[in-house]
């Protein structure tokens, strides 16, 4: 058929296109056929990465052709595509015999990839403690690496660029990329409570092998002997390396990690440091890097240390307001300069037109903070919901009263947490950077410049409203003195005293107004989201907390009021009630006292011993009769 589509060819449909054609249809509608392993022959797997996934293809040769057994991929994560192309290739590798496992850990394997480099990490001594620790996962199999060009590979290579569209809204069980550590399956010794190794130290001291083994467990226990030496009376591993280790019980291994972790010369470093000091002082078992990472993870000392940033946050939970002037939020700044009497700062900002109010005071109490609030429903009216912190200045019965007579609904930030009132927060900081620029060497006029810095954050552009706050509230645009000084456009053509045309053009002003605030919703909802998005693409991992959780809290205070050398961790406590939008409540189990805080503060608490039983008590090996 492909000779009908040469140039100058007569367009000819004998009987052998159409045969050829009816053997074409039959391929494509027909799906292609797995053949069953055969345990007699080598297995050959194929993997390859791409930047969105892994894939493999498990097959046998047979009279030199290769028969597909299993194909399989998978997506890799936001961490994982993070990953170099060396640490992606070995991945897939991990990857494959995670899932192929029960095909390949008793028979031997030729791994095809077209990363050449893979050939040489089993012999590299010096690469990244991830890559090691695949390597040492990987050491159980029987593994030949054979480079292969990513042009032959293409049956892996499709696998591995297989990106699924709904990936974000299916949770997928993560790259198996921590394998069960290396125990021999057929030790009956385990179940007399013998250490792991003794099977292997019966067979190199006194030629004594167990009975009942199929011929694979006879070979994979031969091959493994061969990386034991025994010299009476104990036992050593023959490390990729070519050094000795003594093999040791887990329940001796445990106290051995001990020693290197938290002793007299441990230094309480990570789990990885930790096992490779295991291994520098000359000791083995099999589960020495899982048993390290548990220790770690379970030391107490290792869970006080380290400080909190922002990608220990919870996921962010944005205010949406849809009316202007519905909910402000109010904070003090201070204390100034002595400046006429005045030292702080009343500061209450609209959530929806970013409208900034503030206010000199002398002191700041309750008192004052509410007159200001009077004044403030007087010009704008009642609010909905008024947000601020826990000071004792907007905390107490004589606000609480005056605010349930206007029917306002008094909403409280978390101790510690600025973040839940960070509207105000941020009008803080804008106010207190104009002032700094603007007040002269003394530092005393600030209460003067006060009501200019005001009308300077008023008129200036906002990105999430896309216009500035005055244009939202009046819906025209505030004419500065500088306009009229230097003769701009308003003021030489349009400026006019006619009060029909004017009131005209103010009440299409006004009637715009609406569809202006509409504009300013959806682009500040728009932005939010954005921002969300951003935020919590950053953070660690999500932060879920049960009832009945025990927690260590993060001391803010110790901040301002620390020594060195101070853990900032205390606890631990456990988790009373979550409540929505990353609010936890705790219980001191000391003296039953409960309180609030925000989960950007706590990291749960992991303590107690690893179980020393899981292998049984570790007797001494005696010669067999």
């Amino acid at each position: 058929m492909t000779h009908l589509l040469e140039k100058d060819t007569p367009f000819v449909f004998d009987d052998e296109c159409m045969k050829a054609f009816k053997f074409l249809k039959e391929r494509l509608v027909s799906a292609p056929i797995l053949i069953s392993p055969d345990w007699s022959l080598p297995f050959e797997l194929m993997c390859d990465a791409s930047d969105q996934a892994v894939g493999a293809v498990l097959g046998q040769r047979r009279e030199k052709h290769f028969h597909p057994i299993y194909y399989a991929s998978k997506t890799l994560n936001d961490a994982q595509e993070n990953y170099t192309t060396t640490e992606k290739e070995l991945l897939a590798v991990v990857f494959a015999f995670d899932k192929f496992r029960s095909y390949l850990v008793l028979s031997k394997t030729t791994v095809f990839t077209d990363h050449s480099a893979l050939r040489f990490l089993f012999a590299k001594k010096d690469a990244k403690p991830r890559l090691i620790r695949w390597i040492l996962l990987l050491s159980e199999f029987d593994i030949e690496i054979k480079d292969k060009k990513g042009a032959e590979n293409v049956a892996a290579d499709h696998l591995s660029r297989l990106e699924d569209p709904e990936r974000s809204e299916i949770r997928e069980d993560e790259i198996g990329d921590r394998f069960p550590h290396e125990m021999i399956d057929f030790i009956e010794a385990e179940k007399q409570g013998m250490p792991w190794f003794t099977d292997l130290a019966n067979f190199l001291a006194h030629g004594v092998v167990i009975e009942g083994m199929t011929s694979q467990q006879k070979r994979k226990f031969f091959r493994d002997a061969g990386k034991y030496v025994w010299d009476d009376p104990y036992l050593y591993r023959v490390g990729g390396d070519r050094i000795l280790r003594r093999c040791v019980s887990r329940k001796e291994g445990l106290d051995i990690l001990r020693h290197c972790h938290e002793g007299l010369t441990g230094g309480h470093h990570g789990h990885h440091s930790t096992a490779q000091k295991v291994f520098d002082c000359g000791f083995y078992w099999p589960s020495v890097v899982k048993d390290a990472l548990e220790f770690v993870k379970k030391c107490d000392s290792c869970q006080r240390t380290g400080n909190i940033s922002s990608k220990d946050e919870m996921p962010q939970n944005p205010i949406q307001v849809l009316e202007v002037f519905d909910v402000w939020g109010i904070d003090f700044v201070g204390p100034f300069p002595l400046s006429k009497g005045n030292r702080y700062i009343l500061v209450a900002i609209d959530y929806v037109s970013k409208w900034v109010e503030a206010q000199a005071l002398p002191t700041n109490d309750a008192r004052v903070a509410l007159k200001f609030l009077k004044k403030l429903f007087s010009r704008f009216g009642t609010p909905r919901a008024l947000i601020s912190d826990r000071g004792t200045h907007f905390c107490n019965t004589m606000l609480e009263k005056a605010l349930q007579r206007y029917g306002v609904t008094h909403r409280l930030a978390t101790a510690y947490h600025p973040q839940t009132s960070g509207q105000v927060e941020n009008a803080n900081r804008g106010v207190k950077r104009i002032l700094e620029k603007t007040v002269g060497k003394s530092r005393k006029d600030w209460s003067d410049k006060l009501d200019d810095a005001l009308w300077a954050f008023r008129t200036a552009y906002k990105t999430p409203l896309g216009t500035t706050p005055y244009m939202v509230v009046y819906g025209k645009a505030c004419h500065l003195p500088v306009e009229l000084e230097h003769r701009a456009l308003w003021a030489l053509k349009t400026v006019n005293l006619d009060l029909t045309e004017a009131g005209r053009k103010r009440y299409f002003q006004i009637h715009e107004l609406e569809a202006l605030r509409d504009a300013v919703y959806s682009r500040s909802l728009s932005i939010k989201e954005k921002t969300k998005s951003l935020h919590d693409r950053k953070l660690k991992g999500l932060k879920e907390f049960k009832k009945g959780d025990r927690v260590l809290l993060y001391n803010s205070r110790l901040k301002l009021f620390g020594g060195k050398l101070k853990s900032k961790w205390t606890g631990p406590y456990v988790v009373e009630e979550v409540f929505p939008y990353g609010t936890v409540e705790l219980q001191n189990e000391v003296d039953g006292n409960t309180w609030k805080v925000n989960g950007h503060r706590l990291k749960h608490y992991i303590g107690g011993p690893i179980d020393e039983n899981e292998e049984g008590e570790a007797i001494l090996l005696e010669k067999p009769e």
